[in-house]
């Protein structure tokens, strides 16, 4: 039977090196590092992410989520956090499979399974972690070994996703991963906002106008994005405006004054605030520590 052990030695012999790598299915990553890393800031995509070895921490506004060897963590929706590898050694590596999530399929397996659905009331936070269960390894090693036959991956890796994908609903907190793809509800009118922010984030947000473009009423757009994603819509709006004018100034060499600007702020001493706010330092001396020789990297699983 496929174990975590196992998952570690196909990993071990797929990557062989320290980062984050693409590999030939789509939307599959394996993760390997032999040190722990600096925190660093980005957007977690939908995603499930499965611990081998070692340990990673992600903080969500003031929530901490620590997961290590045979337990996976699942990001439902787009959330803006910290993370950062704390346990990994040359003798004990951290390794990571990460699978992105895609809505639509979820919805599909979710329907053709006849899973249970969720309750339209209850609105909970969009990442969690638990243990993996042995069917889940199961599925996740079968997918991992395809990488070992790349001519078998056209044929068999879309059914290996789909079965990790049904064994994930099959757990224990499954039903959090279907009510985010469920057609109706609380749940999927914030993921509707979520992605109604990240096209239109440099615009000024209007929360009337923007919960009717949800279909929702303020309070209940307030309510319900809070318990999803632990912020406010505006605060998350925020985050998503000074990562991408962090990324902005790390990718194009622009200025603080222009990056600010190109991402909604009118005013620059209101956006060095709030990015200090954010990353602890002023914009340059931000990026003078990112682009030095021990600058850390931004580890999405």
């Amino acid at each position: 039977m496929p174990s975590i052990q196992q998952l570690s030695d196909l990993i071990e012999r797929l990557t062989g090196r320290d980062g984050i790598q693409q590999t030939a299915i789509p939307g599959l990553r394996l993760g390997r590092a032999t040190a722990p890393a600096p925190p660093m800031r980005g957007v977690h995509e939908p995603s499930l992410c499965v611990i081998v070895s070692g340990a990673k921490r992600v903080m969500l506004n003031d929530e901490i989520y620590t997961y290590r060897g045979g337990q996976f963590l699942v990001a439902s929706v787009d959330l803006p956090v910290t993370a950062h590898v704390v346990e990994a050694s040359p003798e004990q590596p951290y390794r990571s499979f990460v699978l992105r999530l895609d809505c639509a399929q979820i919805a599909e397996i979710a329907a053709m399974a006849h899973l249970e659905p969720p309750s339209e009331t209850a609105t909970v936070r969009g990442i969690f972690v638990t243990e993996a269960t042995a069917p889940l390894v199961e599925s996740v090693v079968r997918l991992v070994t395809l990488l070992e036959t790349p001519a078998d991956i056209p044929a068999l890796a879309p059914l290996a996703q789909r079965e990790v994908l049904y064994r994930l609903l099959r757990s224990e907190h499954g039903w959090r991963v279907a009510q985010i793809a469920a057609a109706q509800g609380h749940a999927q009118r914030v993921r509707k906002a979520i992605e109604w922010l990240q096209k239109h984030y440099t615009e000024p947000l209007q929360i009337e106008s923007f919960a009717r473009e949800v279909n929702m009423s303020a309070s209940s757009l307030h309510h319900h994005f809070k318990a999803v994603t632990a912020m406010s819509p505006l605060q998350y709006q925020k985050q998503l405006r000074l990562q991408e004018a962090r990324r902005l100034m790390l990718a194009g060499g622009i200025d603080a004054a222009t990056a600010g600007h190109r991402v909604g702020y009118e005013s620059p001493s209101q956006f060095s605030r709030e990015y200090s706010r954010l990353f602890g330092e002023p914009p340059a001396r931000d990026l003078k520590r990112l682009l030095g020789p021990a600058s850390g990297q931004w580890v999405p699983a």
